[in-house]
């Protein structure tokens, strides 16, 4: 599945790199943790967290992750959004919680096969 049927399924908002959109999703990683993601997280996977200062951008590029899902509404700086359009990170946002935002992902991942 790609990462873009996940945004319109899961109705999420583009908020940098929409045009990056198209990559293949290997799978999700939901964790707050930096060091966490970077020890565990796999290349294709969307990261789920609430942490917004830039340093997610940085990590997201160290691992090739497809993507970042923010929760609970958390929108990240100008300076963070600027950094993940220079480095094509697409991150998005949702309302929702990463409880909720991670159970529907792997419903839809799920689905896949």
């Amino acid at each position: 599945m790609k990462f873009k049927e996940i945004i319109e399924k899961l109705n999420l908002d583009v908020l940098s790199a929409e045009g990056k959109t198209d990559a293949e999703i290997t799978g999700g990683y939901a964790s707050d943790l930096l060091s966490d993601v970077i020890a565990n997280s796999k290349e294709g996977n969307i990261w789920i967290t609430l942490q917004t200062h830039q340093n997610i951008i940085a990590v997201a590029r160290l691992k090739e992750l497809a993507g970042i899902i923010l929760v609970n509404n958390r929108k990240p700086d100008e300076q963070t959004l600027k950094k993940a359009q220079e480095e094509n990170v697409p991150v998005c946002m949702t309302k929702e919680s990463a409880f909720q935002i991670s159970g529907k992902l792997f419903e839809l991942m799920s689905e896949e096969g």
